[in-house]
């Protein structure tokens, strides 16, 4: 089986900036601020014969502030990572927590039942469970392999 692999060309093409600016001007270069400026939930999807079932992971959320939706094939999820309130006298040295908004829009490898859809929110990480439709589960083809 072909190992999946995240591509994401933004991260990739600012590595890369960043590689050929730290060559040119040395190590000193633009505060950490600016890493991580786009954010998006890591997200699985994976298939059973009976189900769909996608994990995200939400870390800090409170589940009212997510909206899962399903339109046919097409799972999307919405939501804002708000920022804490900072405190007047606290000096910050470093800041690599994330916050914003973020939707992340999955196609869905089956029909599933929309009307069955569960969603649960527990330790940062978001499930969905679609069940699939009657037609969809556990359908597996034999092809015929000649010589």
């Amino acid at each position: 089986m072909a190992e999946l692999m995240l591509w994401r060309p933004l991260q990739e093409l600012k590595r890369e900036m960043d590689r050929i600016w730290d060559e040119f001007f040395g190590r000193m270069r633009f505060p950490e601020r600016w890493e991580g400026l786009e954010w998006s939930p890591a997200i699985d999807v994976s298939e059973t014969d009976d189900a769909v079932v996608v994990r995200a992971d939400i870390p800090g959320l409170d589940p009212e502030d997510l909206e899962v939706r399903l339109s046919g094939r097409t799972l999307t999820i919405k939501g804002e990572k708000k920022q804490e309130k900072e405190e007047k006298k606290e000096n910050f040295y470093r800041v690599e927590r994330v916050y914003g908004s973020f939707v992340r829009t999955v196609d869905l490898p089956a029909e599933v039942e929309a009307d069955r859809a569960e969603a649960t929110y527990k330790n940062g990480v978001l499930k969905i469970t679609l069940p699939k439709k009657a037609e969809a589960r556990g359908k597996k083809v034999k092809i015929r392999v000649e010589k």
